[in-house]
């Protein structure tokens, strides 16, 4: 991908005088993390005076420091108008609720119509931050909540927040079986040794934690709470699938429908005809990157999955469960 160079100046102040220069630029230059700086350092980007300069050596109150920052320019994802669902709204950060069927990313097959491109519509100063501020990603079926930097401060803290495990992000999930009250799968994620458009539980993945509990029981079916301790690409419906209880809906891990025995027509209908993994992002918390206040959101169940879930107590209560 191209990249573009941001030229950016400051003098060393009294208070900096006598510190590291990567230190002092830690200070200077706080949207940026300090391995970032210090690898501008190594490449030459950074002057003092006029000079190049290494990152231990130290720098005096009144030199003038050059920054030459280069960010990758995406530049491929033009603005769209495409209706966004905001719970939250400031000069640092967008909580958006995604529904179903929506992309996050530009990708092979959709360059237009996706989350970033509904983003860059709403704020065209997004264009500035990496994939327009978006720090994590949801599946093109999973509904719920993400968060969108849109400063480069912002950014910087959402990463290093995410990194470090810092927020919370809880899920709702209609699964196929009764699990236990709940639980940890601990096991690596990485790409499947055969099929390549899915993910797997292999020997040598990234490592990947998912705590789950049961919230509701049906005859042949539970809705769970989860949290993630790990943000692995389908981590939730592989881990699921993985104990075997996969999600219901699932095209890619869940199989044919499993319908609990003399299921109605109307219930047959809805876990035939649900066509998604049943999964919403339903709860986010993190502090924020300004303040340091934590804050909360969470998103109402979306309709079609209440509908499956009236669905199962209904069947329920029909036979006496």
């Amino acid at each position: 991908m191209p990249l573009k160079e941001i030229l950016h100046q400051a003098v060393v102040s009294r208070e900096l005088s006598g510190k590291r220069l990567d230190q002092a630029l830690a200070r200077l230059f706080t949207d940026y993390s300090r391995s970032r700086l210090q690898g501008w350092i190594r490449e030459g980007r950074v002057q003092v005076d006029g000079r190049s300069c290494k990152a231990k050596e130290k720098v005096w109150a009144g030199e003038n420091i050059l920054l030459r920052a280069v960010l990758v320019d995406e530049g491929v994802c033009e603005a769209e108008d495409i209706p966004l669902d905001l719970l939250y709204e400031d000069e640092h950060l967008l909580v958006v609720n995604k529904p179903a069927g929506l992309v996050v990313h530009p990708a092979a097959g959709n360059w237009s119509g996706t989350l970033q491109n509904a983003l860059l519509h709403h704020d065209p100063e997004l264009a500035g931050l990496p994939r327009a501020g978006i720090v994590h990603r949801l599946d093109k079926d999973t509904t719920g909540l993400m968060v969108v930097a849109r400063s480069l401060r912002a950014h910087r803290f959402l990463v290093e927040a995410l990194q470090a495990r810092r927020i919370k992000r809880e899920y709702l999930a209609v699964v196929n079986g009764l699990p236990a009250v709940g639980g940890t799968v601990d096991a690596p994620i990485g790409r499947h040794p055969v099929n390549r458009l899915r993910m797997a539980v292999v020997a040598g993945g990234k490592p990947a934690r998912t705590h789950y509990r049961v919230r509701e029981r049906f005859r042949a079916h539970s809705l769970l709470e989860l949290q993630l301790e790990s943000g692995r690409t389908h981590q939730i419906r592989v881990h699921m699938a993985y104990i075997h209880h996969p999600l219901v809906g699932d095209p890619l891990y869940g199989g044919r429908p499993r319908l609990p025995a003399g299921a109605g027509d109307s219930l047959r209908s809805l876990l035939q005809g649900f066509a998604r993994q049943a999964l919403h992002a339903r709860r986010l918390t993190l502090e924020h990157p300004l303040s340091g206040k934590e804050m909360s959101w969470e998103s109402p169940v979306p309709e079609d999955l209440e509908t499956l879930l009236q669905g199962l107590r209904h069947d329920g209560e029909e036979h006496g469960a």
